[in-house]
């Protein structure tokens, strides 16, 4: 992407475009080899409880850095330090196709872009991968596959063969990918209805009745409310404090954490990774939420095309990038550029600079008008365009068909060939492994062009093959996929708990707990539609390998141990496991398989032990002896909490 087409810098960058995405700390460099590298005035977040002596703090602290060093170490390959970090964006300037010299590219950058602070999903992942730790990583993949007749075919003919830390399980396999984090509850539901049944459940959302947490999604007004009404609200809604760019990641927060729909909310980051638009831009307080509602949540089990078309008509996207400014006599190559480029074929997908001035050209008159979607004749330019094979006279004098033109460019676009491949190689990454195998994506890809860009006959064909049974302990959880696996499997509650104090916000105890869970995922580096440019969030490991990050997860693991976020309702941790055995061994075995749904290692198993200082024959009472929130905390630190 050329430097001025990306999304201009706006007054509110302190907030939102380029601001730093999390701690920039150093990350786990291998098992055993655990080190923390401080910035020079910087503050190491707490690893130590309160009121310990020194002895038993460096225990604990050791513990957990080896416990979390594992969790560096995919299926044997260490991991390099990469932190994330926003990228720093530009001034506003629109771009003349017209006025620009054509170039066919060069090996590097193939459709001939300059080079810019923003890479595409694609290419954000592979240059984490071609690092060191990338190159280990790849060595323990999977390789060659096959389909079966269904998942639960797939499951049972597949042997995992790959070096892993996780329970060959088909089911905690299953439950860990396609959900946000596995609980007591999907793992018997999966059990009961069988793999086969429960996938198609969940390929049916609209069928599965919504949670008592997204019934109470009520309680954030702004979620019902469209742009118009946000737009005409504006004044009244500021007065009291609400944000609807806001509001709307706090819903989705609700839906990961509580929704019965978990396949559903999944395929939704996925799409507002790969169809990027960010929630904090000019704008995005009063388009956003319908973005999410209308065009991402309306095709996210549907039709990647019919969403490709939506999206290019909704004022969100077109704002975002700049469209509403393009006009046949001064082109703004933005939305052209990034519907190639990022949302549809690729950077290697076969178009030239010289397609994209003609895209631009095409798409010239759309834009916004009163907060609605309008096409512009009188600024729509009218005359032959060929893009990557779409050739169409685009001569029309009816602005109905002039702008029909553009939907049939789109959808040739999201059913080229490339396109095809992209989505692909995005879904295999998401689902299967960071270095995704070839046969998989081939496969996909075929499936993608033969149903036209519907997304459940993708799905099925995932969960039917080798590859994705093949690939257990291959992905670790991104920062937000930690921190809301944690309050999954912990079983909180969205009720308030006894301790909440309403105080004067007027906002509800369900409204305020989701605030801050998305506060902490800001400190984190990571929350939904949180990416400042159109690239969406990278989602291979290497790219999220910073320390701080990993300890302030924990750390947001104890508070919610000890029931600290008062807004919800707890499981005190003594109650976490209904019978406790009386030796500290075998209560360790238990916690671990409500927490982790396994049993961990003999050597994990040590260092937990380590950090309540007892032997695994030591008998010990329901609290461990007031050891539990310790152990707990330590367990939710191992490789088998980290690994999805």
């Amino acid at each position: 992407m050329a430097d001025q087409n990306v999304p201009p810098r706006r007054p509110r960058d302190e907030q939102g475009y380029g601001a730093a995405r999390g701690p920039q700390w150093v990350g786990p460099e291998g098992l055993g080899r655990q080190a923390f590298h401080q910035p020079a005035g910087s503050g190491l977040p707490i690893l130590d409880d309160d009121g310990d002596d020194d002895r038993s703090r460096v225990g604990r602290r050791r513990a957990l850095v080896a416990l979390g060093g594992t969790a560096a170490v995919v299926a044997g390959g260490a991991a390099l330090a990469m932190s994330p970090r926003a990228r720093g964006l530009f001034d506003d300037a629109a771009g003349d196709a017209t006025g620009v010299t054509a170039t066919d590219g060069t090996p590097a950058r193939p459709s001939g872009q300059q080079p810019s602070t923003v890479r595409t999903y694609t290419e954000q992942n592979e240059s984490y991968m071609g690092s060191r730790a990338g190159a280990a990583l790849k060595r323990n993949s999977p390789s060659g596959g096959r389909t079966f007749s269904g998942p639960a075919d797939a499951a049972a003919r597949t042997p995992v063969t790959v070096e892993t830390v996780l329970a060959k399980d088909p089911v905690r396999h299953l439950a860990s990918r396609a959900t946000f984090g596995a609980t007591p509850k999907v793992l018997a539901d999966i059990r009961r209805m069988g793999i086969d049944a429960w996938v198609r459940q969940q390929l049916d959302p609209e069928k599965i009745a919504p949670s008592a947490a997204e019934l109470k999604l009520a309680e954030l007004p702004t979620l019902a409310l469209t742009s118009k009404q946000l737009r005409d609200q504006r004044e009244q809604l500021a007065a009291r404090g609400a944000q609807p760019e806001k509001e709307m990641v706090d819903g989705t927060l609700a839906r990961q954490i509580w929704s019965q729909r978990q396949l559903y909310e999944v395929m939704v980051d996925f799409w507002n990774d790969f169809l990027h638009v960010a929630a904090d831009f000019d704008g995005g307080e009063a388009y956003r939420n319908s973005f999410d509602r209308d065009v991402i949540r309306e095709h996210a089990m549907g039709s990647y095309p019919d969403m490709l078309v939506a999206a290019n008509r909704h004022p969100a996207l077109l704002l975002y990038l700049n469209q509403n400014d393009s006009r046949a006599d001064a082109v703004n190559e933005n939305l052209a550029r990034e519907n190639l480029e990022l949302y549809s074929v690729g950077v290697d997908g076969g178009y030239t600079e010289k397609d994209v001035r003609q895209a631009a050209l095409l798409q010239t008159g759309r834009g916004v008008d009163d907060g609605r979607y309008v096409f512009r004749h009188d600024r729509h330019y009218r005359g032959k365009v060929r893009i990557l094979g779409f050739s169409h006279p685009n001569d029309s004098t009816d602005p109905k068909k002039a702008d029909q033109v553009v939907d049939a460019y789109l959808t040739y676009l999201a059913l080229h060939p490339s396109t095809a491949r992209s989505v692909a190689r995005a879904l295999a990454t998401r689902f299967v492994s960071d270095t995704p195998p070839k046969s998989l994506v081939d496969r996909l890809a075929r499936i993608y062009t033969v149903n036209r860009g519907s997304v459940k006959p993708l799905l099925m064909s995932l969960f039917s093959s080798s590859e994705f049974w093949a690939a257990v302990g291959q992905k670790v959880r991104r920062p937000m996929e930690y921190l809301v696996a944690t309050y999954r499997t912990l079983g909180v509650g969205p009720q308030a708990g006894p301790g909440f104090r309403q105080g004067d916000s007027g906002r509800t105890a369900f409204a305020q707990g989701l605030r801050q869970i998305h506060d902490k995922l800001r400190e984190l580096g990571h929350h939904p539609m949180g990416q400042p440019t159109p690239d969406g969030y990278p989602d291979v490991y290497v790219a999220w390998t910073s320390a701080g990050t990993m300890v302030n997860g924990w750390n947001e693991a104890a508070e919610l141990i000890a029931g600290n976020r008062t807004p919800f309702t707890y499981t005190r941790p003594e109650k976490l496991v209904a019978k406790p055995p009386a030796t500290a061994g075998a209560y360790v075995d238990a916690l671990a398989q409500r927490l982790v749904h396994q049993k961990l290692s003999t050597r994990e198993r040590n260092l937990i032990l380590g950090v309540a200082g007892v032997s695994a024959t030591a008998r010990v009472d329901a609290t461990f002896d007031g050891a539990i929130a310790a152990v707990a905390r330590a367990i939710l630190a191992s490789p088998q909490h980290h690994l999805r």
